[in-house]
């Protein structure tokens, strides 16, 4: 069995501000037809709000409370969509509604998994968005990218596949085809498009490729408004763009670290003590630290810092910040195990 993930944003199925359920079809059918061929598909979609504020028939408003409470009133009507077009295929849909916190709690992160591979199991589709209408941080993501890679480890994808209303990422030569490696010059060309073009959200795309790529998973951006565009990438066609898996892949503990924990806080080291993580690959003894930002408690994600103001990556602490700012403590253990530490790529 194949898992691939297909993330779908606004701009692909409600365009002009309104769902276009030529276009949902379009991609249900696909995905039918996929699982025929033993590809199980994990969907992420946006347009919930879309059709929160359709339903009200007013004007948009888009303070936090209200987007909110679009988003809640869209859930339904998005999933009805979605399970009256897949009834045509005798198919079922589930929906997954997924927070910060689903990532942040390696428990709720492995309940989830297990949720989402027993909807795949059982030939369920599961329709996967961010819990609008109650997180203000989900909100204000990014449409679901970031999302989409999360869960495409979430789940061990093979591929993400990420549909926008853009046929891919351009550089000033056109478009680019393969990215061997999500660097500042890529990046900078999603910045230029942004500015130029006005697309919008190409550089959340990217990030939630470098998630996914990091994670060792392919990754395609392509025009989600062209018919068979999903069967094409299965099948190996070149569509889009491309980007092509690390060859360094973390275990699945650090990845989670890396990418599903939120950063609480930073921890300032010297030199000695950089040069223990990055190159002897040695644990974070307090002796190393210079000085400690934010409030964390033990077990949650802070970014480490080097004197010049690099971060060196993220690690899992062992003790809050009120006891390492203790300067009379005297520590145990490790304040981070480098079982426990990811360094920046």
């Amino acid at each position: 069995m194949r898992k691939i993930v297909v993330k779908i944003g606004s701009s692909v199925i409600a365009p002009s501000g309104k769902l276009d359920l030529e276009i949902m079809r379009n991609i249900l059918a696909q995905v039918v037809a996929l699982e025929k061929e033993d590809v199980k598909t994990a969907i992420v979609s946006s347009g919930a709000i879309v059709c929160g504020v359709n339903k009200l028939k007013k004007k948009k408003k888009k303070d936090i409370h209200s987007l909110q409470a679009y988003a809640s009133i869209g859930q339904v009507i998005l999933m009805e969509y979605y399970s009256q077009i897949l009834k045509k295929y005798h198919k079922n849909c589930a929906q997954i509604l997924l927070t910060w916190d689903d990532f942040n709690e390696r428990k709720r992160f492995l309940n989830a998994q297990s949720t989402i591979n027993r909807l795949l199991d059982w030939r369920i589709i599961p329709v996967i968005n961010e819990n609008d209408s109650v997180s203000y941080e989900e909100i204000q993501l990014g449409d679901n990218d970031r999302l989409s890679a999360l869960v495409s480890d979430l789940i061990r994808a093979s591929l993400l596949i990420i549909l926008s209303d853009v046929d891919g990422l351009f550089s000033p030569q056109g478009l680019v085809k393969t990215v061997e490696k999500i660097d500042n010059k890529v990046i900078s060309w999603a910045k230029k498009e942004e500015k130029e073009f006005r697309k919008g959200g190409m550089l959340t795309k990217l990030e939630a490729a470098r998630i996914a790529t990091l994670s060792g998973i392919k990754t395609v951006i392509a025009n989600g408004r062209k018919k068979n565009v999903i069967k094409d990438i299965v099948e190996g066609k070149q569509e889009g763009t491309l980007f092509l898996p690390s060859s360094k892949i973390e275990r699945a503990k650090k990845r989670w670290i890396a990418f599903g924990k939120k950063v609480k806080g930073r921890i300032f080291v010297d030199q000695g003590a950089k040069e223990a993580l990055l190159m002897g690959g040695k644990s974070l003894l307090s002796c190393g630290i210079t000085k400690i930002e934010g409030e964390f408690a033990c077990k949650d994600a802070v970014y480490v810092i080097d004197e010049a103001g690099s971060v060196l990556g993220v690690g899992l602490v062992e003790y809050s910040s009120e006891e390492l700012k203790d300067r009379a403590k005297k520590f145990e253990k490790e304040i981070i195990h480098r079982d426990n530490f990811v360094r920046k790529e």
